[in-house]
């Protein structure tokens, strides 16, 4: 067995060690390069590496194949390739459409070299072959899937190819991520800008679309895109979206509406496109969407009605017009909603790293900087700077080399105070909304946290709210229309593979056009239950579980069962030194082949499930704790050990433990006194675990590049420096802290 084992870490070894020639002349030479791409792609994909995924991960293994086949110039097999990628990918006509600039590509090349034409003519004619098979939904999703930006596909492709300087041979990793760069900028310097003329082309042939400036009562300008069906000549009700990320989402969004029968109206919010107002993200939404609400109720093609869709920031504009409710605004679809001051720029009170990136991302310029907001080794690159710096987080931005004032205004409202409640309805506001509402997100969503909390307090202010929510095992596009089979890596149950959109304009119908309920919306809160292909409809989130069960901070080997409530008070003590910016990551082996991740965490692990059993809500509970400082950051992780020895993650929850009783005022631990700091606004999952899992329980400290590094002096964390970390962060965790598992028995 050892030398099996041997002979096994050889071959692995000599396998990521491989080398396949690669002249150094094709990286200054494009002809050579011309040459070379094919041949590389052909050897890569008679690799044991690539071939093996198709017995053990097959969309990878796919994903992977028809790149290579396109480099390798197998257009034919590519197709081929990419359509059963497609079909595992997406199922419906959501995300697998984003493809398509692929597919058009190899079907340009096979007429390219069959009927022996130009590739223009060659792609022209295909173009209009497949754009006749597409359907109106599909065809609205066209001008984003082939919008490619050909500047950065080529920056890609030359750092790849800046690694090979002066080397006449290609490791397996870089070569797989050359051909996929070179394949990029290939299809995109080929297809622009020809393809983005034959799309709005045919846009002309059956939309009105209008692009125009209007003021608000403040003398504020913002441009609003207005999408109607050449068909549709009297007046209809209006879809709006308020849109931050100006660009090609907002044809696109217009388009989608009128699909659907609709007029689509998409505005974009101060200091994009055409506006020279100041760009203050989340500030004035409230106002401004009072007075495009008011605008576009009275346009000639417009019946007076106002609907209002999207996602993630588009999803907190809803709930910021809401604050102010315009007469006609008749409902709104927030869809994976921002919890502004709640979940993000900081998740229950700790700011994120992430908030830098994305702020300069919708800032930079009248559109959206996608290069610079891609460039995840430039920004991880600048965290890892900063962590390693042990300057304060403060210093974040000028680190990155462009200070900026919206982070530091940002930074100086570490509480949910007046400058977040301002912006969305706050407390008693949620009262006078008394407009439908349909809320989506899902258990892998960014924004859960806030989708849910907006729901949440409108039902606690208005007992007669007319709210429903959607929830499914959907990450952050997944649940604002763009489905996916696939989750994590991980197949959904076939029930849950629903078209967002289709629910969102079944529910405007429904509303607008006095037309039928949708089926799925059986009660105010609708919810997939992973791992058993049903839905469950429920009144409140009460009545997601029919019991709880608490897991103790206890091994189960040393008592009786980590549910049972220990008999003897004891405690485990975990230390984290938050000088040590060199520490090496720390895994806890879970099988033959799996681990968890358990750096700065204590690991406590159920006994074997003897039986199924379904959890289904928000994990909450209480952790007693005693620290030797004045503040910490908790981070908890929930996992199953499946039988077969997988992990899978539940459930996660962060909390600043000085703000975890309450979101608004601080209050500060005192050393050496035990405190109980409440588990609240965790991650919320449903989901089957089978007889024969375990639970693992992973409690312990925020201290990584992605966050704040909370130093626990008392002062403002984002002031703190390495210099405040002093002594060691020791806490002592009490075997009768739990974390309180919501569990549904039928």
């Amino acid at each position: 067995m050892k030398i099996r084992i041997l002979l096994a870490l050889i071959f692995a070894n000599l396998m990521q060690a491989q080398k396949f020639y690669f002249p150094k002349t094709a990286v200054t030479d494009s002809a050579v390069l011309e040459k070379q791409m094919p041949l590389l792609a052909s050897k890569l994909m008679a690799q044991p590496q690539v071939l093996k995924l198709k017995k053990t991960n097959r969309i990878a293994f796919s994903d992977n194949m028809f790149r290579l086949q396109m480099v390798a110039k197998d257009y034919k097999n590519s197709i081929a390739t990419l359509s059963d990628f497609r079909s595992q990918f997406a199922d419906h006509n959501m995300a697998g459409n984003k493809f398509i600039a692929y597919e058009f590509y190899s079907l340009a090349k096979i007429d390219e070299e069959k009927e022996k034409i130009p590739f223009h003519n060659a792609l022209q004619k295909t173009f209009n072959k497949k754009y006749e098979s597409l359907s109106d939904k599909l065809i609205t999703k066209l001008g984003i899937a082939v919008d490619g930006d050909v500047r950065n596909t080529r920056k890609i492709m030359n750092e790849a190819l800046s690694k090979q300087k002066d080397k006449d041979s290609i490791d397996y990793g870089s070569a797989l991520a050359l051909c996929n760069s070179y394949l990029n900028y290939k299809i995109y310097s080929s297809l622009k800008p020809q393809i983005v003329q034959l799309v709005e082309a045919k846009d002309q042939e059956k939309f009105i679309i209008e692009t125009k400036d209007i003021k608000t009562k403040n003398r504020n300008t913002l441009t609003i895109t207005i999408v109607r069906k050449k068909e549709n000549t009297s007046p209809l009700p209006v879809i709006l979206t308020n849109n931050i990320y100006a660009g090609s989402f907002d044809p696109y969004f217009g388009k989608r509406a009128a699909v659907y029968n609709y007029v689509g109206a998409v505005v974009n919010t101060r200091g994009k496109r055409n506006s020279n107002d100041e760009n203050n993200p989340f500030e004035h939404e409230s106002q401004d969407l009072y007075d495009v609400t008011d605008w576009v109720s009275k346009q000639p093609w417009s019946n007076g009605k106002v609907g209002m869709i999207g996602g993630s920031y588009l999803g907190f504009s809803q709930w910021a017009a809401v604050k102010k409710l315009h007469p006609a605004l008749k409902t709104i679809v927030p869809q994976v909603a921002v919890g502004i001051g709640i979940d993000y720029p900081a998740q229950n009170n700790i700011f994120m790293s992430y908030m830098l990136q994305w702020i300069n991302y919708v800032t930079n310029n009248k559109l959206t900087d996608e290069a610079d907001f891609n460039n995840f080794t430039k920004w991880d690159s600048i965290n890892t700077k900063w962590y390693k710096s042990g300057k304060s987080f403060r210093a974040l931005d000028t680190i990155s080399g462009k200070p900026n004032k919206i982070f530091q205004r940002w930074l100086d409202h570490p509480g949910y105070d007046e400058y977040w409640q301002k912006m969305v309805p706050y407390k008693g506001d949620f009262a006078n909304i008394n407009i439908p509402i349909l809320t989506t997100t899902g258990y892998y969503d960014d924004d859960q946290i806030g989708a849910l909390s907006y729901f949440k307090t409108h039902h606690e202010y208005n007992k007669n709210a007319n709210h429903y929510l959607v929830m499914g095992p959907y990450d952050h596009g997944g649940a604002q229309s763009f489905g996916f089979t696939f989750v994590n890596g991980r197949p959904i149950d076939p029930a849950a593979r629903i078209s967002i959109d289709d629910l969102a304009f079944s529910w405007f119908d429904y509303i607008l056009k006095d037309g039928k309920k949708p089926a799925l919306l059986k009660d105010k809160i609708n919810f997939q239950v992973m791992n058993t292909n049903s839905w469950k409809h429920v009144p409140d989130f009460e009545k997601m579980h029919t019991s709880t069960v608490k897991f103790y901070l206890q091994d189960h080997k040393n008592a009786s069962s980590v549910f049972n409530r220990p008999t003897d008070k004891s405690f485990v003590t975990q230390t984290v030194d938050f000088k040590n910016r060199d520490q090496k990551e720390i895994y806890h082996k879970v099988s033959k082949t799996d681990s968890i991740k358990i750096t700065n965490s204590v690991y406590f692990e159920s006994e074997v499930l003897d039986k199924d059993l379904i959890i289904s809500g928000n994990p909450a509970g209480s952790f007693k704790v005693s620290i030797n400082k004045k503040d910490f950051d908790t981070d908890t992780y929930l996992y199953q050990i499946q039988p077969d020895g997988k992990p899978f993650l539940l459930s996660t929850h962060i909390v600043r433990a000085s703000y975890a009783k309450d979101n608004a005022v601080r209050q500060l631990l005192e050393p050496g006194k035990i405190e109980q700091i409440p588990i609240k606004n965790s991650i919320l999952i449903s989901k089957k675990i089978e007889k024969g899992s375990k639970l693992v329980l992973l409690v312990g400290v925020n201290k990584n590049p992605n966050w704040q590094i909370n130093y626990g002096t008392g002062k403002d964390v984002s002031d703190e420096t390495i210099k405040d970390a002093d002594k060691p962060l020791e806490i002592k965790w009490y075997n009768d802290s739990y974390v309180e598992i919501p569990i549904y028995q039928e």
